[in-house]
This record gives structure tokens, C-alpha cells and sequence, in this order.
């Protein structure tokens, strides 16, 4: 019988309880004010000081948990009932929300959403960077780093332009959807409010197509089984699909009924990729990519830059928020049309391409040579010339630029979520660009690397954080750093 609790110590407790030094043990009920939430979208309660996460508990909120897991200085709870609702709490829409891992925040108030995503940079950069930041009324940097408002839309649903889906088996044959939160277990799922429409259709068809041919679903613990992922990919201003389907091997069975009914069901479709992963693995894509019909890319376009897009190449999911960050990029880098700029993790060039059109010279580098003749293309597709591309590793490929005498007015930095190696950080100091522009998808690491160039002599004057992923607790932000004693 579990024990009811509500932040004093009640009751007598047996000598022995494994967590005996604990206000609480596993199995408790206690009631909690929900103070804060994590970065993970966690609410976080307190009894007697100790700290535990309660998932989809909101701040402000009173509710009543059990206790499902204690460690020494935290534990983990299961909301049972709401007492007091925060009034930010709306109703989910989603109807396997509360079983699927892809979304966090959707039981949250949209305009409370980015006001928390503004905060948790705010947080870090105070925490982790040990910056000053502004009050949210001032204008001035003088005081510290201004944090702008989240940047968030207008309509926040269905705008994600790919879809990767893990398929299974059941009973009734293939199902597709996301994985349940915390496991590997396949939720199936015929609408996903975050995906664009028409990436859903596709994948509702591609598995009623595999049934009806008796196409196998993969198997991670077997290793047996041929479809492990539907991948699609919608270009939001051409209209143009392209479905990737990942199998174990290289052979398809009933392959020509199977693109014949592709074909007739989902004219949008433009390309329709294999992709062969035979790895006992849960990364998606294997080495080997083929067109089974039609084209190798799709055309999209952000703001006015043209892009074509491969089975592997990686593009920014929200198109109509990419425009929003790279032009907030453009305008942190305060060019003027006789700048040379360093995009230092350049990918397919998408942010080269952007700054191109307000800089004399963009050289952008990336590690990944597909990425880098990717990039190459799309320059040459928008008939760019003031861009060069180069395949390295940021902190090799920027001191042979600067021997080689290129200077940069500006380097921009877009780094994956372990944030900048701390080599190219080296290499900026070492550079002096008037200014550097950060561009973060990890609140954390943008102020930990905030703070090494502010101690290499650089000011952080602006941050703004962009909502490229409402709904989820994925924030991006774009900073713009100026060397100190430079008037921003």
C-alpha cells in the first residue's frame, strides 16, 4: 500500500527500506509544486529539497505523483492527477500523444512554449557561460545580452518537410509510426500533426502497398526482415516528393507492382530512392543509395535560393523557419556587400548560399564530402560564383585559408549539438573577424562556446532564439559576437 506524502517527512519508516537516507522511496505518493521543467519538457517538484521529474507536469502546477524511481540526489515520478492545472495546460491534439516520443510540449500553450524556450537559453547562458543577460526590458546591450523573444509562427503544426518512420509487424501486417517514448517499441500512426499532409499519405500508402504484396518488416532483435524505414521528403514551394525506402538488402520482391502502385497512387512523387542498410544497427541509412524511378534530387527553394535535395542529403526540416533563421544569420552578420565570409559547417551550403547574396566572397567548409558536392551544386545551380567549398575539418581547412591570405569580416558557425570543437573556437581567435555569428541548435553548448570567445576577447551583443520545432523542446538560436571595443 503506498504512502501518502506532501513535502514534510510523515509516518514511521522501515528500517528496512533500501532508500532509507530519502524523503521518499519508490512506490510513494506525494503531492508537488511543479517549479521549473527541464530541458527535457520534465516538470520539476520538490519534497523535503530532493528533486524529482514528473513528465508532463507544467510550472505553477500543483499535482498529485507516484514515485517510480529514486537515485541519491533525484528520482523520477508519474503524474497521477492534476490539483491545481497551470494555465498554460491546454489539450493535446494529437491522439497518441501521450504514447509517442516525437513531440513534448504539445499539452502547452503555444505562446507559453517560446517564452519557456527563451528562458532555457537565458538559463544557460547564465548557468553554463556565467553571461550577464539583459533585463527583457532593456534595449541596450550594455547591460548584458539582450535575448529577443522566440521567433515562432504563425500556424505551428505541419511543418516538418521529411518523415523518417521505423516500420514493424503485427498481426495485420506492416505498421509504421514513431517509437513509443523511452523505447523501441513502433506506435503505428496515420496522421502526425507535426509532418506536412502529404507526407503522411505517403506513408499510409507505401504500407498498405507493402501488405498487400507481403513485403517483411524489418526485425532489430532478428536481424531478419526487408523494410526498416519509409523515409519521405516534401519540397514545400515546388510541391515535389521523394520517398526513400531503407531495406536490409539490395533484393525487393514484387519490386515493378510495387513502384507501378507508387506511381499511381502518389503523383507528387518525383524519385523514389532504395537505400541498403544490412548493419545490425539503429542508425537509418546504409552506404549504398539507388534510384529505383524517376529523379536522384528534389527541388526546393528557401527564400530565393534554389536547392535540390538527395535521398542523404540534410535540409533544414521547417522550411518556412529556416528562412526565418538564416535571415536573422544574414542580419547578425551585418553585411554589406564587400565582406568575405567563413561558413565554418557549411553542409549542403544552405547557409553559404544565403549570406552569398549580401557578401563579396563566401567560402564555406564541411567535413562531409557528399555535403560538400552538394554544396558545389546548388552553387552552381543559382549561378553563384562568389562561393568556394571545401571538404575538411573547420579547424584544418581556416588557417590554410588564412595562409593562403583570405581574412574574413565575418565567420559563421552552425555546429551539430556537441557545439564547436574547441580547435576551430582557436582558430576564430586567431582569425579576429570583426564579427562571428553562432548559429545553435544546443542551448548549453552555444553558451559554454559563448564564453570561450568572450574570453578571447569578443562580446556577445544579441541573442535571438528561433522555434524551428514547436511542439518539441528543441530550440535554436543565432548569436552575434563583436570583438570587444567594436561599437555593434
Amino acid at each position: 500500500m503506498s504512502k501518502h506524502r506532501s513535502g514534510r517527512r510523515g509516518g514511521s519508516r522501515e528500517a528496512s527500506a533500501p532508500a532509507a537516507d530519502l524523503p521518499v522511496n519508490k512506490n510513494d505518493e506525494v503531492m508537488l509544486d511543479i517549479i521549473g521543467m527541464t530541458h527535457e519538457g520534465e516538470g520539476v517538484g520538490r519534497v523535503e529539497g530532493f528533486t524529482l521529474f514528473v513528465q508532463g507536469a507544467l510550472p505553477g502546477e500543483k499535482v498529485q505523483a507516484k514515485v517510480l524511481k529514486t537515485k541519491k540526489q533525484y528520482g523520477y515520478a508519474k503524474l497521477l492527477k492534476l490539483v491545481e492545472p497551470s494555465r498554460d495546460r491546454i489539450a493535446p491534439p494529437c491522439d497518441i500523444y501521450d504514447q509517442c516520443g516525437g513531440c513534448q510540449l504539445q499539452h502547452m500553450d503555444y505562446t507559453a512554449q517560446l517564452a519557456w524556450k527563451r528562458q532555457l537559453v537565458v538559463d544557460n547562458l547564465q548557468r553554463i557561460g556565467k553571461l550577464q543577460v539583459a533585463g527583457a526590458e532593456e534595449h541596450s546591450s550594455a547591460d548584458g545580452i539582450i535575448v529577443r523573444p522566440t521567433l515562432g509562427m504563425d500556424e505551428p503544426w505541419r511543418y516538418r518537410n521529411k518523415a523518417q518512420v521505423p516500420i514493424g509487424v503485427t498481426e495485420g501486417g506492416l505498421v509504421g509510426g514513431f517509437y513509443a517514448r523511452g523505447s523501441h517499441r513502433i506506435v503505428d500512426m496515420e496522421t502526425c500533426l507535426i509532418q506536412h499532409e502529404h507526407n503522411d499519405s505517403v506513408v499510409a500508402a507505401v504500407k498498405s502497398i507493402g501488405r498487400e504484396l507481403g513485403i517483411s518488416a524489418y526485425n532489430e532483435e532478428s536481424g531478419r526482415g526487408l523494410l526498416r524505414h519509409v523515409v519521405v521528403k516534401k519540397a514545400f514551394r515546388t510541391g515535389e516528393m521523394m520517398l526513400v525506402l531503407v531495406t536490409s538488402g539490395r533484393d525487393i520482391p514484387h519490386l515493378d507492382a510495387w513502384l507501378g502502385s507508387i506511381r499511381e497512387q502518389l503523383p507528387d512523387v518525383v524519385s523514389i530512392c532504395q537505400n541498403v542498410n544490412p548493419q545490425r544497427t539503429n542508425v537509418i541509412f546504409g552506404n549504398e543509395t539507388r534510384v529505383l524511378w524517376g529523379r536522384d534530387v528534389i527541388y526546393d527553394y528557401i527564400g530565393d535560393v534554389q536547392f535540390a535535395i538527395s535521398a542523404r542529403s540534410f535540409y533544414q526540416v521547417n522550411p518556412a523557419q529556416t528562412e526565418v533563421l538564416y535571415g536573422k544569420t544574414v542580419e547578425y552578420a551585418g553585411l554589406t556587400g564587400n565582406e568575405t565570409v567563413i561558413d565554418a559547417y557549411c553542409g549542403i551550403g544552405t547557409i553559404s548560399l544565403f549570406l552569398a547574396q549580401h557578401a563579396a566572397k563566401v567560402y564555406g567548409v564541411e567535413i562531409v564530402p557528399e555535403a560538400i558536392e552538394d554544396a558545389r551544386g546548388n552553387a552552381k545551380l543559382n549561378n553563384m560564383n562568389n562561393v568556394v567549398f571545401e571538404v575538411g575539418a573547420s579547424e584544418d581547412v581556416i588557417p590554410n585559408w588564412k595562409e593562403q591570405g583570405v581574412t574574413p569580416d565575418v565567420i559563421v558557425v552552425d555546429p551539430p549539438r556537441k557545439g564547436c570543437d574547441p580547435r576551430l573556437l582557436d582558430t576564430i581567435l586567431q582569425m579576429k573577424p570583426e564579427r562571428v555569428v553562432y548559429v545553435s541548435c544546443n542551448p548549453s553548448t552555444l553558451a559554454r562556446d559563448l564564453r570561450v570567445l568572450e574570453d578571447g576577447g569578443y562580446k556577445t551583443v544579441e541573442v535571438t532564439p528561433v522555434d524551428m520545432f514547436p511542439h518539441t523542446v528543441h530550440v535554436e538560436s543565432v548569436a552575434v559576437l563583436v570583438k570587444s571595443g567594436t561599437v555593434s
